[in-house]
């Protein structure tokens, strides 16, 4: 979401995640996982030694102390202060708040009208099953949040999945207006033929 090649997205949650203690490569990309980072950020395992090569050389983390492992995954590496100032003035951005990016399926919405006939139906039941499972997810989650002790870190999760929860339920809500607006138009019949009307001007007999 950066806009400038300085600090890039991964960088910054990189940074973030050493700011609260000193990490190895492994262990960063590990707590992402368990932080289910898919959910929240785009950074791959090789974009967290990516990140963790550049801020070295930038001068933003350092080794830490105790022995290194036997590879670059297993090198421990600590926050500098410059690494701080960088995190905060990344986080000090407007962009954060003004970008929007479209769902894969409001794109699909918006070139729907040029589907195979049945296609609609099919994508919309896919899409109400998908997020029947991921609400399910994110309730279980919040749930495990709610028993959590608290911290700064607990309170900003248990705002993004109450965030999550809400707008999957919204968007399950709405699915059935997507529905009833995609369902196939059925064709209007012709006009059932009329018998012929007897004319109203009277024939008159001729004489005979």
């Amino acid at each position: 979401m950066a806009r400038s090649a300085e600090i890039t997205t991964p960088d910054l949650v990189v940074l973030a995640l050493l700011a609260e203690r000193p990490r190895h490569g492994y262990d960063v990309f590990a707590e992402l996982e368990r932080r289910d980072v898919r959910d929240w950020a785009a950074i791959s395992k090789p974009q967290v030694y990516y990140s963790l090569r550049k801020l070295a050389e930038r001068g933003l983390i350092e080794p830490g102390e105790g022995p290194a492992g036997s590879g670059p995954e297993r090198q421990t590496w600590r926050l500098r202060d410059a690494g701080r100032r960088a995190l905060a003035a990344g986080l000090d951005r407007d962009d954060w708040a003004c970008h929007r990016q479209p769902p894969p399926f409001v794109t699909w919405l918006a070139l729907s009208p040029h589907a195979a006939p049945g296609a609609a139906g099919r994508v919309v039941a896919c899409r109400r099953e998908f997020l029947l499972v991921e609400v399910a997810r994110e309730r279980a989650t919040a749930a495990d949040l709610a028993r959590a002790s608290d911290s700064p870190g607990v309170r900003a999760a248990r705002l993004m999945v109450s965030l999550t929860v809400r707008q999957f339920e919204l968007e399950l809500t709405w699915l059935e207006e997507v529905e009833a607006a995609l369902a196939p138009i059925p064709p209007v019949p012709p006009p059932a033929s009329e018998p012929p009307r007897e004319s109203a001007v009277r024939r008159v007999r001729p004489a005979i």
